[in-house]
């Protein structure tokens, strides 16, 4: 399949065989996910999320495949990831922010057309204040908070906040939206409890507002949830958001450049601290990704990496630049300078370097480091 190079943009035309590793990132599978997740909800709408830079995967590049697969509208945490992806994406997509607005941030979000979820009193008012300014009601989705104590008006502000006389006034509700703090436990009451304030706030909304309640856990909670469109991030990314979620398409692969192979003799220490010290002769081959690269301290004594599907455990303290794996169990000469092993794919999957990294799979994702030159496969 044709496959696209794109470099980390402090470094123009550095070529990604001169990294110390690469993302690969299947488009094909995150378009087949979004489907997917389409034919689950049907007859509400998928809504892409794709806030830090689409899960540490290229926003870019990704966000423009959903759009080409159908999706029309997609969701970023911050103001600067909507104008960035404004560049990328035609005009009639549309661009929410999930963190609202910062005071004196409203002109810039019109400039950029973005659609702020308005979280506060505050945020309404001063959304409000610009639209009475330029002359027309503005476009915003309204967030209440029905249980997580993260963002949104807190329920007793249904009122308020659809009061004709009010700030709505000089506001456009394209979409009433709240976040289910529990979906990934498919039976936990909470859930219901969610659904049932967000219900009592709905009451007081205008007819024929858009809602959302759903995240990807959520669209698996049956069609009570669904309203008129999910927030679907993690099941593009072939992420496990919920035990009852059929299986998405695995999206990412990364792999990590061999540096230089060596046997040491019974006694040798390895790495910072000496942490490991080899209980017999050993064959190591030394890794140029580290921790810089996404590759946390706290896998030094748990994680591992695969050549040939076979694993090859992680041997002493996982450095800034590089880690050292356990090549003793490989023919001689099977791993030289310049290969690739396997750090993260099939024998690899992001749900278990979350488990032994005592993490979620979410995290292994979007903390994958900027120095790893991603390969997007179409």
């Amino acid at each position: 399949m044709p496959a696209l190079a794109l470099f980390p943009t402090d470094q123009p035309g550095r070529r990604s065989d001169h990294g110390g590793g690469r993302i690969r990132v299947s488009l094909r599978a995150v378009a087949a996910n979004y489907r997917a997740m389409c034919d689950q909800v049907a007859p509400a709408t998928c809504a892409a999320v794709v806030k830090a830079d689409a899960y540490g995967l290229g926003a870019a590049r990704i966000a423009p495949a959903l759009y080409d697969a159908g999706c029309r509208a997609f969701f970023v945490a911050h103001l600067f990831e909507a104008v960035d992806l404004r560049r990328v994406l035609p005009a009639d997509a549309e661009l929410f922010v999930l963190n609202g607005l910062a005071p004196g941030a409203e002109y810039a979000a019109l400039a950029a057309g973005a659609i702020p979820v308005l979280n506060s009193r505050e945020q309404m008012e001063g959304w409000a204040r610009l639209g009475r300014a330029v002359g027309r009601p503005l476009a915003a989705a309204i967030q209440f908070d029905t249980g997580m104590s993260r963002l949104g008006l807190p329920p007793e502000d249904a009122a308020f906040a659809f009061d004709p006389d009010g700030p709505i006034r000089w506001i456009e509700p394209r979409l009433i939206l709240s976040h289910l703090a529990v979906a990934d436990t498919p039976g936990h009451a909470g859930n219901a409890r969610q659904r049932q304030a967000f219900e009592r706030i709905l009451a007081h909304a205008p007819p024929g507002v858009a809602r959302s309640l759903a995240n990807s856990a959520g669209c698996w909670l049956g069609q009570d949830y669904h309203y008129d469109l999910c927030r679907v991030g993690a099941a593009l990314f072939g992420l496990h958001a919920s035990p009852s979620a059929k299986a998405m398409q695995p999206v990412v692969e990364v792999t990590g450049r061999v540096i230089q192979t060596r046997a040491v003799p019974a006694g040798a220490g390895v790495g910072y601290g000496w942490a490991v010290t080899a209980a017999k002769g050993m064959r190591l081959a030394t890794i140029s990704v580290g921790y810089a690269d996404g590759w946390p301290r706290q896998l030094s004594a748990s994680g591992a990496a695969a050549f040939e599907g076979r694993l090859l455990p992680f041997v002493g303290r996982i450095s800034m630049d590089s880690l050292v794996v356990d090549i003793s169990a490989l023919p001689p000469d099977a791993l030289k300078a310049g290969d690739q092993v396997e750090l993260l794919g099939p024998n690899r999957p992001p749900e278990q370097l979350a488990l032994e990294g005592a993490t979620i799979d979410y995290e292994v994702i979007a903390r994958l480091g900027r120095r790893l030159c991603r390969e997007y496969v179409s």
